[in-house]
């Protein structure tokens, strides 16, 4: 495969996983209700995020503790990263930004004529948790999510500080 096969590879893989992830959410909601689904979710984030960050080190070469420059590096090679719009802004070594500009999950919904996903709760533990993995000292603070009011250009808005 040339490089240009190989990149949009890895773009359908990111959207199979993020499509199973979505069936599995639906199919538990749908037996079990919300409430359970986002509790299930929440403790699959838990593990999935430490994971995803330690094989994206891994594959970078990149120890634990590089501060805010390691996690916006590191936040540019999530699954998330190749099939969402996404920004860092305001960076600087102890502080940064995140902006998720477009994002699967809600555009589907939008086209299905479902309200936005309330992903708060469960963004939380994925981001902080990916976040705590890079760089121990690293806080995270969301500014915005679903069910919270946002700009039509921003679905989700983090703060990362040390």
């Amino acid at each position: 495969m040339d490089r240009q096969e190989r990149h949009d590879l890895l773009i359908d893989a990111a959207k199979n996983w993020l499509a199973h992830d979505g069936l599995w959410f639906r199919a538990v909601e749908e037996k079990f209700g919300i409430d359970a689904a986002m509790d299930l979710d929440k403790k699959a984030w838990e593990k999935f995020t430490e994971i995803e960050a330690k094989r994206i080190m891994k594959r970078l070469g990149m120890s634990p503790g590089g501060g805010i420059p390691a996690l916006i590096h590191a936040l540019k090679f999530r699954l998330y990263a190749y099939i969402n719009t996404q920004e860092v802004l305001e960076a600087s070594e102890t502080r940064c930004v995140f902006r998720m500009n477009t994002c699967r999950v809600q555009d589907a919904r939008k086209r299905q004529g479902l309200p936005d996903f309330p992903c708060k709760s469960v963004g939380i533990v994925e981001y902080s948790g990916f976040a705590r993995i890079i760089d121990p000292r690293i806080q995270t603070r969301c500014l915005t999510c679903p069910p919270d009011p946002h700009p039509p250009d921003v679905w989700c808005a983090w703060e990362f500080f040390i």
